[in-house]
């Protein structure tokens, strides 16, 4: 393998080929004339074809905003709840302890939207059905069962990111 080497390196593309020569073809051990050149001494490996070239894999785009959605926001969530229990939302429903729903400024009732808390990575969908909130840093305010599955009672605020799906 050396000898094949230093030739190629070499440029003596007439003594690779003399040295391909000396190899049977299935056994890998010299021929009769393998006595009769000067390299004859060292073995020469038979070399293996080559793998046909890799072809690379075509890359989609990435996306800005995952699938289905329509617009991406971020800022904090806070959320709202036992106090709140049975009364009027802005769309006139009562809030029900557990509910998947929010209060946003100014997406209309009924827009899915997926929140995701930055600081866990879990997300949920909810339902706007609900004005606010009222502080400027705040995009969103989650009913209390939206708040438990992003497990974001403790720290009241979190930073999210909604996804407005429709």
């Amino acid at each position: 393998m050396k000898l094949l080497l230093l030739m190629l390196l070499a440029g003596e593309a007439a003594l690779a080929q003399q040295a391909e020569q000396l190899v049977s073809p299935g056994l890998n051990q010299p021929n009769h004339r393998a006595a009769e050149h000067p390299l004859a001494m060292e073995e020469v490996p038979r070399l293996l074809p080559l793998p046909p070239p890799l072809v690379p894999l075509p890359v989609e785009p990435t996306r800005t905003e995952p699938p289905g959605s329509i617009q991406v926001v971020h800022g904090a969530a806070s959320w709202y709840g036992p106090g709140f229990y049975g009364r009027s939302t802005a769309n006139g429903e009562r809030l029900q302890k557990g509910s998947l729903t929010a209060a946003h400024r100014t997406l209309p009732f009924n827009t899915l939207v997926r929140v995701t808390n930055l600081a866990n990575n879990r997300s949920v969908v909810v339902r706007i059905n609900d004005r606010g909130p009222f502080k400027h840093h705040r995009v969103i305010d989650l009913a209390h069962g939206a708040a438990h599955e992003l497990q974001m009672m403790q720290a009241g605020e979190v930073p999210v990111k909604l996804e407005i799906l429709k």
